[in-house]
């Protein structure tokens, strides 16, 4: 940031000729203690006195952390992410918000577009929240604790953030899994290495007090930059160059948005991020004091726990921050991934979910699913599951009986099941699949297009039969159960901003089982083999289908496309079902 320099030289900031940092033998990490081996040394201490070198550049990008690292570290607390993971956005971007990879990883934390989705920030044409520093900084702690939780590894958590963990795995397998000592070495990823540089040239450095001060304003109504540069006394450019993530020069309405405000006059009442010291943001959820949760939540009891309703279009952050918890606790207690879009008829537990019901029994109705009902009786997914091991998520339809304890005396035995006239209405607008027949003389339509509620938003997306084309590359992909925008996009080896604009939706936008996307596939991947056009030649092998398989998976499995295995297989959607047999044929 071009303002950064300018400040430096009117406070007077002087460009340090000190000697450079010196690399220990031992360091402490996120409670982990590091042995540096000779070696190893030497080279992180070339890229210290490199960073260290030119003073001038060196202190602009001091100067940015003393800027942001208080709400690095109060939202780190939060998460309970260890704080010394604020250095990495050192190493990622020096900080600056527009920063952009050659892989087209964007921002702060330098995200690409579906890891930012899969972590809960929005990018659209409106708005990108990899160039937000609090939005960024929690997707950052939120990626970073995911990983640990594989590892139990703070430090192959941090290698994982620039391989993935798959990768991580691979490289060093299990045995540094749950240490908390670590021998750096010359053979050690380099990614650490660089990591521990960052640390050591900039730790000293950030203790100064910072030349900018800004403050961090909470926004949750539309409202364009213009005017809250009025509203706070600072120059629209100025308020536009530190929040470059408001693409269109607004704030949208949709949740809380955090605005950097640098050098402004703040009126007392308007809410700002206040920053004492880490400690204190343990205690203190984001935000201004709540009020009593009586006042700001609805809330009710299912079977001995409190649950909360959110409110219309809140997103989780949001409703965390509501309810006084943390967002982890709030996802891992309800079951949920940080992409959920939360319904606002659902209620969402702030404790963790019984394993047995009050409720012996529950009769499935239209729309449920094995999470809806774990939400509606207060108990876990996998002991819902265990206890009617017998029923798989295909054959969990309506008017089936599901088991909500281990006590299954009362056994109902098998009998035709017979629809109430509700329930005929309720099943004349399903859109699932389902092949329960009704009532003897009952005529059931079913219906082409969404039903018009909350948690099935209408589409403009042609509802019609996924079919592959013989000539295109165009394919209509019918969504199943637990996909998202990046999984889907995953399979087809698409951009996830691509696949929204092709169906005219956003990254808020939920998606539903049955919704029909359209896809324009890479022509490579329908590519016929040349050496698989003979059958001749072709032998038949079989694959039983497992419940997390996709058709692209297969196809990279056996060496073969999407398009053969539903040729050979005479398939007319892109959907496969656990247990199905697909027929392969190989050389």
């Amino acid at each position: 940031m071009r303002f950064f320099a300018v400040a430096l030289i009117f406070f007077g900031t002087a460009a340090s000729q000190a000697q450079s940092p010196e690399v220990p033998h031992k360091m402490h990490f996120a409670n982990m203690t590091l042995t540096i081996r000779d070696d190893a040394r030497r080279e992180i201490q070339k890229d210290v006195d490199g960073m260290t070198r030119h003073a001038k550049y060196f202190n602009v990008t001091a100067e940015r952390a003393r800027l942001y690292f208080p709400l690095i570290s109060k939202i780190f607390a939060e998460e309970g992410l260890p704080d010394d993971f604020k250095y990495l956005s050192l190493q990622e971007s020096s900080l600056v918000a527009d920063a952009v990879s050659v892989s087209d990883a964007v921002g702060f934390w330098q995200f690409k577009d579906f890891t930012a989705l899969s972590v809960g920030l929005r990018v659209d044409r409106e708005v990108d929240e990899r160039m937000n520093i609090a939005s960024a900084s929690r997707g950052a702690a939120l990626y970073l604790k995911k990983n640990n939780e594989q590892f139990d590894n703070w430090i192959l958590a941090l290698q994982a953030y620039q391989m993935g963990a798959g990768g991580v795995k691979r490289s060093v397998g299990e045995v540094h899994n749950g240490k908390r000592h670590f021998e750096v070495t010359s053979e050690t990823y380099w990614y650490i290495k660089k990591f521990l540089a960052h640390k050591v040239a900039f730790e000293k450095a950030i203790g100064k007090e910072a030349a900018i001060k800004a403050n961090f304003l909470q926004v949750n109504k539309r409202k364009s930059l213009a005017d809250i540069a009025k509203e706070v006394e600072v120059e629209e450019q100025l308020l536009k160059q530190y929040n470059k993530w408001a693409l269109k020069g607004f704030v949208p309405d949709d949740k809380v948005y955090i605005v950097v405000v640098p050098n402004g006059k703040i009126e007392s009442s308007l809410p700002v991020i206040t920053m004492s010291s880490a400690k204190a943001a343990k205690a203190k959820p984001m935000g201004k004091k709540s009020a009593p949760m009586s006042a700001t939540l609805e809330t009710k009891t299912i079977n001995g726990l409190t649950a909360i309703k959110p409110q219309v279009g809140e997103s989780i952050v949001a409703l965390s921050n509501r309810a006084g918890i943390s967002l982890s606790k709030l996802l891992k207690y309800n079951e949920i991934q940080i992409d959920h879009s939360l319904e606002s008829t659902q209620y969402y537990f702030l404790q963790k979910k019984k394993t047995i019901s009050a409720v012996s029994q529950h009769k499935v109705a239209v729309g449920d699913d094995w999470w809806s009902i774990s939400q509606q009786y207060g108990v876990q997914v996998k002991k819902l599951k265990k206890w009617n091991k017998e029923i798989t998520d295909q054959q969990l339809k309506v008017g089936s009986v599901i088991w909500l304890s281990a006590n299954r005396k009362a056994q109902v035995p098998e009998k035709q099941i017979v629809f109430t006239n509700q329930e005929v209405i309720a099943l004349a607008n399903e859109t699932f699949n389902w092949d329960v027949k009704p009532e003897s003389g009952t005529t059931i339509p079913v219906s082409t297009t969404p039903p018009a509620t909350d948690s099935l938003p209408q589409t403009s997306v042609e509802q019609s039969t996924v079919t592959l084309p013989e000539n295109d590359s165009a394919v209509v992909h019918s969504v199943v159960k637990g996909e998202t925008f990046y999984s889907i996009a995953k399979i087809y080896q698409v951009s996830v901003m691509d696949l929204i604009e092709w169906n005219k939706l956003t990254a808020q936008s939920k998606l539903y089982t049955g919704q029909k996307l359209n896809l324009f596939i890479p022509k490579a991947a329908q590519t016929v083999h040349p050496e698989t056009t003979s059958t001749d030649t072709l032998r038949e092998t079989y694959h039983v289908v497992k419940e997390s398989d996709t058709l692209y998976a297969i196809a990279r499995q056996y060496g073969v496309t999407i398009k053969e295995l539903m040729t050979w297989n005479d398939k007319k959607e892109l959907t496969v079902k656990e247990g199905e047999k697909l027929k392969i044929r190989k050389k």
